[in-house]
């Protein structure tokens, strides 16, 4: 292969990236401008910066530590603003890559049973399919259950996007059991030979008690049939609630036991750092992130990439060219 074959599609990727991730980045480069006033480093032109990334909701731990790196040998010597980019880009992708674990499948494990969980509106279900779609690509048999019963909306859209990945999708009518619905999925699932189960669940936060009763049931009733179940644990965030995805990762984390995070609606959202506060504080896998409404445009983690377009940076190939 050559190394233009090579290098094309990431490249295509990060300009994606960075397309979906301009609104972001525009505020981000909006703050730090207007801290940059004057090319010395100073105090004041350091709290600035600081007050900028915080802003960026980047969270207020890396928004010290950048301010620390940039102070740090710098305290009265100019400063471009592309260098400023360059540190913000490095200690965001210090703190990300870690973090950065695509889903991977137990080899052990047939099937591999998922909960997708997370707020009403946050595109869970939708993510639950391009998931499907991802698995199906890889040659493996997917089933789809709808245990978010409690919205017809929710299991009519189960329903279009199983037809359109070719996923079988175990679904009851509004008002039935979601751990009924749980169980009859496993069961089926074992024995048509499916390799992944992907259940939808109900995103109700208006009660948190009910919710947890009724995830700790699914749970429940999974592990009669596999003590192992559910295998993972996928939360979808909306990028676009900000702060608000903080406390919803503490609620789901606590509810359900998430073993990775989903990030959708970034090309939406001028609080695309709001994923950089969540890493920073909790510190669970980032399995995948959105870009776009189209079926192929959830896509695995990639800190760097990341890290480099929501700071306004070059890509890793255009910076050392």
């Amino acid at each position: 292969m050559s190394e233009g074959e090579g290098t094309e599609p990431k490249r295509g990727w990060f300009d994606q990236l960075r397309r979906g991730l301009s609104r972001t980045t525009n505020a981000l480069s909006d703050g730090l401008a207007g801290a940059l006033t004057k090319r010395k480093l100073d105090e004041e032109t350091l709290d600035r910066i600081e007050e900028a990334l915080i802003k960026a909701d980047l969270g207020v731990g890396m928004a010290a530590r950048i301010r620390e790196r940039l102070a740090k040998g710098r305290h009265e010597r100019g400063i471009a603003p592309e260098a400023v980019r360059e540190v913000v880009a490095a200690e965001i992708a210090s703190v990300l890559a870690p973090l950065a674990q695509p889903i991977e499948l137990s080899a052990r494990q047939r099937p591999h049973v998922f909960l997708v969980v997370g707020v009403n509106g946050t595109g869970k279900t939708t993510t639950a399919a391009k998931l499907a779609h991802r698995f199906k690509r890889e040659g493996l048999k997917v089933m789809l259950a709808a245990a978010d019963t409690f919205r017809a909306a929710a299991i009519d859209q189960l329903k279009i996007w199983g037809e359109r990945v070719g996923a079988e999708v175990v679904a009851k009518a509004v008002g039935a059991d979601p751990a009924g619905v749980a169980f009859e999925a496993f069961e089926r699932a074992q024995g048509e030979g499916i390799d992944v189960l992907l259940i939808d669940t109900a995103g109700r936060l208006q009660n948190k008690s009910d919710l947890m009763a009724e995830l700790a049931k699914i749970v429940r009733v999974l592990k009669k049939i596999d003590e192992a179940a559910p295998h993972g644990v996928i939360l979808v965030l909306d990028a676009t609630t900000g702060q608000n995805a903080l406390a919803q990762v503490e609620i789901f984390k606590e509810i359900a036991g998430v073993t990775g995070l989903v990030v959708t609606k970034l090309d939406g959202t001028a609080r695309g750092g709001i994923l950089v506060a969540i890493a920073e504080r909790f510190g669970l896998p980032i399995n995948a992130i959105g870009i776009g409404e189209g079926i192929d445009d959830l896509k695995p983690f990639g800190a760097q990439d990341f890290a480099r377009a929501i700071a306004g940076a070059n890509s890793e190939n255009e910076a050392a060219a």
